[in-house]
């Protein structure tokens, strides 16, 4: 496995510039920003993510604020008081992508939401407090207890919502092979405990955090 200056050089080397990185690479929120995010942007930003899977992202975006009317802003607390007739009706809006498994979806994770809210105060709470250093375990808690949060959709959730994570993109899985870090589909928590080793290392040489490394890890990958 390189070291961060290896990975650090390589970037130089492919971009000429450390403002040329810099300007690719993203920057994760604060847990205070975090903490202070209401949790009906949670289940906004959460049904999001399970739309846009499979999907144009452009195309499920142009449509978010009809979904934004239908579903109440997303409040948790309403959402878990609608039934099948609602989202029977909700299938005829032909200003909503009408899939009525990713439909469930939403009031299913809002109870998931009011679950974690009872458990940690808010669900922003467990957001933000979760160390980053075993941000593998959150992936695993998203999959196991929320709807369609599994495979890439939770590290891809909490990139979205600002939490510092890495992806294990197929630029990312290649490059770590490469490495010698892992040797097949990280699926298994052996794979991801030996990513989350890999990622835990170089945020110590490096000081950046996870986000940015797995994005500059990503472009060691030649195409």
């Amino acid at each position: 496995m390189h070291d961060y200056a290896w990975l650090y050089q390589h970037c130089l080397n492919r971009f000429g510039s450390a403002e040329a990185l810099e300007g690719r690479l993203p920057v994760p929120r604060s847990p205070e920003e975090l903490l202070a995010t209401p949790d009906d942007r949670y289940l906004s930003w959460m049904s999001l993510r399970i739309f846009r899977a499979g999907m144009t992202h452009a195309v499920v975006d142009a449509r978010w604020p009809a979904f934004e009317e239908v579903f109440f802003g997303f409040d948790p607390q309403k959402l878990v008081l609608i039934g099948g007739e609602h989202l029977e009706r909700l299938m005829q809006d032909e200003r909503l992508i009408r899939h009525l498994g990713k439909l469930k979806s939403v009031p299913q994770n809002a109870q998931f939401i009011l679950d974690v809210a009872r458990e940690h105060g808010r669900f922003a709470a467990l957001i933000s407090q979760w160390p980053v250093e075993d941000i593998v375990g959150l992936w695993r808690l998203l999959a196991k207890r929320a709807t369609q949060l599994g495979g890439l959709s939770a590290p891809r959730f909490l990139r979205m919502v600002g939490k510092d994570t890495f992806i294990p993109t197929e630029d990312v899985v290649a490059a770590l092979k490469a490495q010698g870090v892992i040797d097949k589909a990280p699926t298994s928590q052996r794979e991801q405990a030996a990513m989350q080793a890999a990622f835990n290392q170089w945020r110590a040489e490096s000081g950046r955090p996870l986000c940015q490394l797995s994005v500059m890890l990503a472009h060691t990958v030649n195409h």
